[in-house]
């Protein structure tokens, strides 16, 4: 069993964990989570020994590996196979005494322990692993060097999970993976029978690969049975009973220090007085509820462009004329359009975005936007072009020219970034407040479309729940590249396909597509569908008839979108409404204002039922305009 027993850490003197408690059994899988800057990955690094803690201890069984990526990528003229293959010491060093044992003993022992370990059929076990991460059998055979850093990561992982650790420390393992390998690596750790701890913010994989909670708070550990869903509904029960607690503590603390105040100097009363004092200490002593804060996305209001704001005509496009990434593309954009583009890595998902975005021109065909239009465009790889000597107060300045200050620290507020982080040079943020600032930048002239490839990655997961919201306030078009199942399943109503050397929409939802990877349907490799003229042709019709059937069903969305709008507006009202109504202070007050509120609830209850039933008239109304 690992046990961390009574663990503090601290970092420049300010403790980071203290008196931190932890048990897991053999094969338990737990998901570590947390605000940024809690502690998470000190904490791995503390299990694998690189750090030592100022007091407690931290207990592993002696015959445990541990197993995590390496913070240095692979790199060397070893192919993908051979690299992954070297990660299990044990096997690489029974096959090189092997070759020079002579003991007719030995031998045979070595030969039993190759066999127990199965080495034999490694290599196959080492490829399939890679082809799961997106490597094919070419690139398996190439050298590790060739790659990218954020492929070599992909390797790195790879070679963690052949070797088959008793114990598993991961942290954010999905961001280097693209949608389909990150659905792979989730079923693999479903089935991984080793101990795990992960670090992440991908909210299914949370779901479906763990089977408790790890909560790093306030410099604690709180561990809850079940999955990420679990732990949030349990979580936000005890916050409600802990803020009910917290205000009859303050209602009698407040009735006490009355009774204090007016008999603490009278001597028939001082006996009493003194016992109602040690009493409002022992109140005070009481830890406080603590929110864990909500982080602030939002994007800008925008003025309002008829559709399509983009036409994709027969486009061919990519970064070398004689090999284009995608033929014979013919898509549409509506001004409210959410669309999330799917594909495995090196298929053109990027180079779409990078199309519509204006960084890439056609090779051949036209691509049509509205005059009017502009755009939005965020990539994880502008964090690279953000200077790091400047505060993000500056970076804004320089995107808003026009603008005074006031403006500028009002559109970093939009992100979650205030005072105190707008002034903050750019090296010093966080990996999220980078991905704030650069969803600011990319907003400030408000844009009509926003282009997200990859807009996830080291958001935590209320910057996500944010995010979500972000998006489906927005009045304009957005276009996702994700690997977050997650957000596609909450913020897309379409799907595009970047497969066989073109994009397409997708006739389909989520779950289809990731069936259809299941049975080897979607997700093929670029340049394995030819220069078909005659089903290109076919293709773009059955496009355009869907383009015709969404330009027919965009009034009757908006009035669907309208509806929910209205229906979420009340829901929230009667959120707060209930929650005056649950404050103990309400009722010293008068009784009038009580009768009033109740009244109000009746009445907001009433308006729920009415907009519910408006709400599913339209979706019946546009599932009906869809299907004709």
């Amino acid at each position: 069993m690992l046990r961390i027993s009574n663990l503090t850490y601290r970092v420049a003197g300010r403790p980071l964990l203290e008196n931190a408690e932890l048990s897991l059994a053999p094969g338990q899988h737990a998901g570590l989570v947390g605000r940024n800057g809690t502690g998470k990955t000190t904490l791995l690094r503390l299990l694998l020994g690189e750090i030592s803690p100022d007091a407690g201890s931290i207990d592993i069984p002696s015959g445990w590996r541990i197993g995590t990526v390496a913070q240095e990528t692979p790199e060397g003229p070893k192919s993908l196979v051979e690299t992954v293959l070297d990660a299990d010491r044990e096997r690489a060093a029974l096959l090189i005494e092997a070759d020079t044992a002579t003991d007719p003993h030995r031998i045979g022992e070595i030969h039993e322990e190759l066999l127990r370990i199965g080495a034999h059929s490694a290599p196959a076990r080492a490829a399939r692993i890679l082809a799961g991460l997106g490597f094919d059998d070419a690139a398996q055979q190439r050298p590790v060097g060739e790659f990218s850093g954020g492929w070599r990561m992909r390797v790195a992982l790879a070679a963690v999970l052949f070797a088959r650790p008793d114990l598993l420390l991961l942290d954010e393992p999905t961001n280097h993976l693209d949608l389909e390998a990150a659905l792979w690596l989730e079923e693999w750790l479903r089935n991984f029978p080793g101990t795990l701890i992960l670090v992440s913010h991908d909210r299914e994989l949370l779901n479906r690969a763990v089977d408790r909670i790890v909560h790093l708070e306030m410099r604690r550990l709180t561990s809850y049975n079940g999955n990420y869903d679990t732990f949030e509904s349990t979580r936000s029960q005890q916050l409600m009973q802990a803020g009910a607690a917290a205000a009859k503590a303050d209602v009698q603390r407040k009735h006490m220090q009355a009774f204090v105040d007016r008999f603490r100097y009278k001597a028939s009363k001082a006996r009493q007085a003194q016992s109602r004092l040690k009493a409002i200490a022992k109140l005070n002593a009481t830890a406080p509820v603590i929110e864990t804060g909500t982080t602030t996305l939002a994007f800008p209001d925008i003025e309002e462009l008829s559709s399509p704001v983009m036409v994709i005509d027969e486009v061919t496009v990519g970064y070398d004329p004689v090999k284009p990434v995608l033929r014979h593309v013919d898509l549409r954009i509506d001004a409210d359009d959410r669309i999330a583009i799917l594909g495995v890595n090196g298929n053109g998902k990027s180079t779409m975005m990078r199309l519509l975005a204006g960084r890439l021109q056609p090779f051949e065909g036209k691509l049509q936007r509205n005059t009017r239009l502009r755009i939005g465009y965020f990539a994880q790889h502008q964090t690279d072009e953000l200077d790091r000597n400047a505060t993000g107060l500056a970076h804004m300045q320089r995107a808003m020219p026009r603008a005074n200050d006031e403006r500028c620290r009002a559109q970093l507020a939009r992100f979650g970034l205030g005072e105190e982080k707008a002034k903050t040079l750019v090296g010093k943020l966080s990996g999220g407040e980078k991905a704030r600032l650069l969803f600011a930048l990319m907003s400030a002239a408000a844009p009509h479309v926003l282009l997200l490839d990859e807009p996830t990655n080291h958001l935590d997961i209320d910057a996500r729940r944010a995010l979500v919201d972000a998006i489906n306030s927005f009045a304009g078009a957005v276009l996702l590249v994700t690997h977050d199942p997650h957000l596609i399943r909450l913020t897309a109503d379409r799907l595009w396909l970047a497969d066989g050397g073109t994009c397409a929409p997708f006739e389909g939802d989520l779950d289809d597509y990731v069936a259809g990877l299941g049975r080897g349907n979607a997700g093929r490799k670029s340049g394995n569908a030819g220069d078909d003229r005659a089903g290109a042709a076919a293709d773009r019709d059955r496009r355009r008839q869907g383009a015709d059937t969404r330009a027919a069903a965009a009034p009757v969305r908006r009035a669907a979108e309208a509806a929910e709008r209205r229906l979420n507006t009340l829901v929230a009202e009667k959120q707060v409404i209930e929650a005056r109504l649950a404050d103990p202070k309400l009722y010293a007050g008068p009784p009038d204002d009580i009768v009033a509120l109740q009244r109000r609830l009746k009445d907001t209850e009433d308006a729920i039922a009415k907009a519910e039933a408006a709400w599913f008239r339209a979706q019946e109304e546009l599932t009906q305009t869809k299907s004709a």
